[in-house]
């Protein structure tokens, strides 16, 4: 085997990597609490600590192995409503734009959605919050730099040659829709626990840069995306957070479980947190995690250590993420909140 016919072999081994990884996880980032608007439209406004919150995610991925590695941005934010005017709950509205860029191609994904959910007090010691959102998405690809099978003359890829491929546009656009719901037990002020649901691209939008065919469903599926999550706050010195995200797409799935857990650095209130995490990406990578807070903003780092048979092409180096989170109030001094939480 050649050493062009090498790299085809590994391009196409790790493009059908992707394929099953991406259509497993629209949202492509470890720190999945970290964009929490992006995983379920009930989270929107589940901030019972604070009024308001903005966050920022960066991930790169598999630089290593190409010249333009896959990239991912998000921007998030979201508020709490009529806190004053609802004895028993309050709405939560909020905002997302993502961004994903890669390949030689440069196929590039634009999403930006609107959100918007109810969070309902049931007793004193639980909630429920039902959400749901709206998207506009964008993805369009640079066919100029693309090569093809068929573009082959035994030597190189000659891009001279009619690559004879279907395409009917390099640009497509559609709405997208997602709802979900968490419901939230607090057992104490030491001890709480949520679950939660949600359903993305309910309307099956259709995602083609070929020309309709009725033999080939050219729709989106539907994602399923299941989030579990505890705090446990131990000798008002840590606070313990295991969780688990469990996403599936038709045959493709993904699950990630593990721990982080923030260290009170500084009294009582804590107001400087050290934040230690450690993640496993099931048949794919481990996630270590280290972060730092001061009162209301955090920032947080984690790198993907690639264990699966994807190492020999990378490296055991899968992606580096951050994250930085930003929560506030609208007036001052710290709120009267309708349900416990836990916190130092």
């Amino acid at each position: 085997m050649t050493e062009n016919r090498k790299h085809i072999s590994l391009l196409v081994t790790m493009l059908l990597f992707v394929t099953g990884y991406v259509r497993a996880q629209d949202l492509h980032f470890s720190q999945y609490f970290n964009a929490p608007l992006l995983v379920n439209p009930a989270n929107t406004g589940f901030n019972p600590d604070y009024d308001f919150r903005i966050g920022g995610n960066y991930r790169n991925q598999w630089a290593n192995v190409a010249s333009n590695p896959y990239q991912t941005m998000g921007l998030w934010g979201d508020a709490q409503l009529f806190t004053n005017r609802m004895q028993d709950g309050w709405v939560g509205v909020g905002g997302a734009l993502l961004k994903d860029a890669a390949g030689s191609g440069n196929l590039t994904s634009i999403k930006s959605y609107a959100s918007v959910a109810y969070h309902q007090m049931l007793g004193y010691s639980g909630l429920l919050s039902l959400g749901f959102n709206i998207g506009a998405v964008n993805k369009r690809i640079d066919l100029s730099k693309l090569t093809f099978d068929n573009q082959w003359n035994g030597k190189f890829f000659d891009i001279n040659i009619n690559p004879n491929e279907p395409f009917a546009t390099n640009s497509v656009t559609y709405f997208d829709l997602q709802v979900g719901m968490n419901y939230a037990y607090f057992a104490s002020d030491v001890a709480y626990f949520n679950i939660g649901l949600s359903i993305d691209h309910i309307n099956k939008p259709s995602e083609s840069f070929f020309a309709s065919n009725a033999s080939v469903d050219q729709s989106v599926a539907p994602r399923y995306t299941l989030f579990l999550n505890g705090n446990f706050k131990v000798q008002d010195i840590w606070i313990l957070n295991p969780n688990i995200y469990v996403s599936r797409m038709t045959a493709a799935n993904e699950t990630v479980l593990g721990m982080n857990a923030n260290r009170n650095l500084s009294g009582e209130g804590g107001a400087k947190q050290l934040i230690l995490g450690l993640y496993y990406r099931v048949g794919d990578s481990f996630i270590p995690m280290l972060g730092y807070q001061v009162s209301d903003l955090k920032l947080t780092f984690s790198y993907d250590a690639t264990v699966s048979s994807l190492g020999t092409a990378n490296g055991k180096q899968g992606a580096y993420e951050v994250s930085v989170v930003k929560s506030g109030l609208y007036g001052t001094g710290r709120k009267a909140i309708k349900c416990p939480t836990v916190r130092f």
